[in-house]
This record gives structure tokens, sequence and C-alpha cells, in this order.
């Protein structure tokens, strides 16, 4: 079963909701859920928050975490997960930020680099990626690490 029919599967059995906030996959994930037939079940939306400002304006995201930590860091991914989540009332939200490359890449950031959030009603995460494919490569394993920790998540839940 693909990642994304699981996950819908998951949601709909358990009555649980679902946004996104994407950076460098710029709606590949919003894409991959909303490929399967009746995501809206679950699925309430998902914001392209490429810019810093975007982050800032539509997600509610830190000017000073961004001065600080940049956008893509630990920091930022937590609460792109948690602004996008409360702004749209679901159960869990999910935020991928990172370097797909083939520049943009420095010796602390390098191309590949990827944090994806999670935010739900207990707290905040998120888990560090780095992965060594060129641009596109690097989006698609973002979406499919996204995918695979909100079905870990899921299964978690009662």
């Amino acid at each position: 079963m693909a990642l994304e029919d699981n996950l819908k599967q998951l949601f709909v059995a358990k009555r649980l909701t679902l946004a996104s906030a994407e950076s460098c996959t710029a709606g590949l994930l919003a894409g991959r859920i909303t490929d399967v037939p009746g995501s809206s079940a679950y699925f309430l939306g998902g914001v392209v928050s490429y810019s810093n400002e975007a982050k800032e304006t539509l997600l509610g995201v830190d000017h000073a975490a961004l001065v600080a930590h940049g956008a893509v860091s630990e920091e930022v991914a937590r609460q792109m997960a948690r602004g996008i989540r409360l702004r749209l009332g679901a159960d869990v939200g999910i935020s991928i930020t990172g370097v797909a490359g083939p520049e943009g890449g420095t010796t602390e950031k390098p191309v590949g680099l990827t944090w994806i959030g999670l935010s739900d009603r207990h707290g905040e995460r998120a888990e560090r990626f780095v992965w060594t494919s060129d641009r596109a490569g690097n989006r698609a394993r973002s979406v499919e690490a996204a995918l695979r920790l909100l079905i870990a998540w899921a299964e978690a839940q009662p």
C-alpha cells in the first residue's frame, strides 16, 4: 500500500485531521496527500511558505528565530508545524524546510539538509535529515519521510 493510502486509512479510521506547511517541497507533500480520493475527509489544507516573510505572516514563525537559527532549522520547523496546526485547527501539523539544492548549501547547512516538524496538542518535535540526491530526489525523500512520520504519529494515537 502506498504511504499516502496508508495515511488516509489511519487518519479516517481514527478521525484525525492534518494540515501541512511546506517550504523546500513547495506543495509536493500536499499533492501526494490529495492524490488519494477522499483525502478531504482528514486533510484540512496546506501552505507553501517559501520566503521568510511568508513563514512569519502565514504561519506565525518568530522573526527572531529566523534571524538566530535560519529558515532551515529545528526551531523554525517546529514553529511552522505549530503555526499551521493552530491556524487550520488540525489535530496535527507537519512542516518541511530544507536546502533542496543544487545551490544554497553551506558547510553548516549542506545541500540536502532538511528538518521536518510535527506539532500536536502535546507539543512539537522536529527530525533532521541530510539527503544526498539531486534537487528532485531531495524533495521526494523529504515528502516520503514526512509521510512516514505522520503514519507513525497516527499509529500511536488512541
